[in-house]
């Protein structure tokens, strides 16, 4: 697996965010395939720290398919690590936090992250912030219903009025802090507001719910940046729901067509259609509450959706506080869930780039890019050509230099590769 590296070639990290919603809503068919594809990009990178962050672990009816999660988590990963899995048997420490009680809804969040830690990495730290230090990892953990108690992270539940239109929301985040390679550093498992309405979305550029996810980052940005700890580099990965501008997008998509507005016998707004002006008036798109049916899916794949990525301005509010890689991959959401379909998006949502691996300035100082190694770091999705559920997992590899992310370095001299 990972190997015996020098310390010129740095210790390998392999970052992975997923929701795995639908996947709790039929292992039968996608366990499996999920799996495998995941298992082969562990082996294709080879980290000596791989970090998994998971949101709506469970399952979108959560009360109905939470009986999943441990059959899923402990069999199928942490039972790998003991004895049958080749992409994970070397990895003999491994900490799993699993927020499973969804009686709790003042404090729920439904997210699962998962840290596994290769044989070669030595003296790897984990933070305690009950305690303020660090401390050794040795073994392997699994904690649940206790998330609110455990000294090794910080977790919270944005405030119910950031998102009103629910009657109670599951998002939230799960912050750990980790030394090694003689850096210190903070992952951030986050899960933000969706569009509830496609109609409500298209209203006005940007939309509303662009301004909720804005609020609701900032709050984290702020709480894991303020004063109670030592400020570190940071990586924050997870389902952002970051969405195009959809009127932008719209306006794009349908420059050359006329726009009929359906209502309901309330005067609202039920449905918006745009048809050619000439072709027989022909049917481009179609917009409901829940509904973005577009002629042509080909135009969010060609080329990776790339030409799509003007619309894609929700990060640019955070310019000076986050960074990320630059995207090669199709937008990541709203995947179809039939498991014989790979690449065919659902007609419910304009398909976006709802899963990213995020960073601070000082994080990005950290990953190491030697001149003779164009691909170290690798920013991508897994399983492109088969049913990962509705979305696709996402991932960032890539190697630290011992020392990196000074002036923090020298504090925290605890791990080697061997």
């Amino acid at each position: 697996m990972a190997g015996k590296l020098t310390a010129a070639q740095g210790t390998g990290i392999l970052l992975v965010t997923a929701n795995v919603g639908s996947l709790f809503e039929d292992l039968e068919n996608l366990q499996k395939t999920w799996l495998r594809e995941f298992y082969q990009t562990v082996q294709s990178h080879k980290p000596h720290f791989l970090a998994l962050h998971c949101q709506e672990v469970g399952g979108k009816n959560f009360e109905e398919s939470m009986s999943h999660v441990d059959n899923f988590v402990n069999l199928n990963f942490l039972f790998c690590l003991y004895m049958t899995c080749d992409a994970l048997k070397e990895y003999s420490r491994a900490r799993v936090y699993l927020d499973e009680n969804y009686r709790s809804q003042e404090h729920f969040t439904a997210l699962g992250s998962l840290y596994f830690i290769h044989d070669s990495l030595k003296n790897i730290q984990q933070f305690d912030f009950k305690a303020k230090k660090f401390r050794k990892v040795v073994g392997k953990e699994t904690c649940s219903e206790t998330l609110e108690s455990t000294p090794t992270l910080e977790k919270a539940k944005f405030p119910q009025d950031y998102f009103p239109e629910c009657k109670w929301s599951r998002k939230g985040f799960i912050r750990t802090r980790w030394a090694m390679a003689d850096c210190a550093f903070d992952l951030v498992n986050i899960h933000l507001f969706h569009d509830a309405s496609n109609l409500v979305a298209w209203e006005k550029s940007p939309s509303e719910y662009s301004g909720t996810r804005q609020k609701a980052l900032a709050y984290v940005l702020d709480r894991i940046t303020d004063q109670r700890y030592e400020k570190l580099p940071f990586f924050v990965f997870g389902d952002f729901n970051f969405r195009l501008d959809s009127k932008k997008v719209i306006e794009k998509l349908c420059s050359d067509a006329t726009m009929q507005t359906i209502r309901t016998d309330n005067n609202e707004i039920h449905k918006l259609v745009f048809q050619e002006t000439d072709n027989d008036r022909k049917v481009i798109l179609q917009i409901e509450k829940k509904l973005f049916n577009y002629v042509n899916q080909e135009v969010f794949r060609e080329d990776n959706g790339t030409s799509l990525l003007e619309f894609d301005k929700e990060l640019s509010v955070f310019k000076e506080r986050l960074h990320e890689q630059e995207i090669g991959f199709p937008p990541s959401y709203p995947y179809s869930e039939d498991s014989s379909q790979g690449k065919q998006y659902m007609n419910t949502r304009c398909p976006a780039w709802c899963d990213r691996i995020l960073m601070s300035p000082s994080a990005r100082d950290m990953l190491l890019k030697p001149e003779n190694e164009e691909k170290s770091i690798v920013y991508d999705n897994i399983g492109p050509n088969v049913c990962m559920g509705d979305h696709k997992p996402v991932f960032l590899s890539f190697r630290i230099t011992a020392g990196a992310g000074k002036p923090n370095a020298n504090k925290h001299k605890c791990c080697v590769v061997q």
